[in-house]
């Protein structure tokens, strides 16, 4: 069994820092937003949209707000933690046999952020931003470690925490599971299996 992953909200609770240099971006542009519509915005659509939907409420530029986002948000990464018990689920795929892959919009600090908690070395390959493939939900990154590593999609999974990675993993032909842990997700794209928790995951995918 194959898995593979997203990272941002998914493996890492990353939201916490990324609202928060959203709210600190808005303030130095002069605008004022609400952190729960932006945390919303991004889990149900994408951090894009967020930052779309707010430069054009208020006349801002799309492009100027997100280099003040990441020129914020970067150095911040480093308080991202990974969700309870996913240790515990890539330890078990690993144990299983099967191989843990990740796929990623970020570039390095990602795999540092692994490697700061002592997840790198369960993942047998990664697609960083640093690749430049076509976001999801287009396949493309997943069909590439798809045949570079000859995985069998009928006993593969794409766990994520927004529909676009399950939709992705239909585009691959293999199955999804979608991570909600606040359950925000108006579902329309047909995972194998939504829950709340790795622990569930762990469950689901042991027998």
């Amino acid at each position: 069994m194959d898995i593979f992953y997203d990272f941002d909200g998914t493996l890492f609770n990353t939201y916490p820092v990324m609202v928060a240099a959203f709210v600190d971006a808005a303030q130095q542009a002069g605008v004022t937003v609400n952190p729960q519509l932006v945390y919303e915005q991004m889990r149900q659509h994408s951090l894009g949209f967020a930052i779309k939907t707010t430069a054009k409420a208020n006349g801002l530029d799309a492009n100027q707000f997100k280099r003040v986002f990441r020129e914020i948000e970067t150095p911040r990464l480093i308080e991202a933690q990974p969700f309870f018990d996913v240790k515990e689920l890539l330890a078990q795929i690993t144990a299983q046999g099967g191989h843990n892959f990740l796929l990623t919009h970020r570039n390095q600090a990602a795999i540092d952020l692994l490697q700061r908690y002592g997840l790198r070395d369960y993942f047998t390959d990664f697609v960083t931003g640093d690749q430049d493939f076509p976001r999801k939900p287009n396949p493309a990154s997943l069909n590439y470690l798809i045949t570079k590593h000859h995985v069998n999609q009928k006993a593969a999974y794409m766990i994520g925490d927004r529909n676009l990675d399950i939709d992705a993993a239909h585009h691959a032909a293999i199955k999804g599971i979608l991570f909600d842990p606040d359950q925000l997700i108006d579902v329309t794209s047909a995972p194998k299996f939504t829950t709340t928790n790795f622990a569930a995951i762990r469950d689901y995918l042991a027998k």
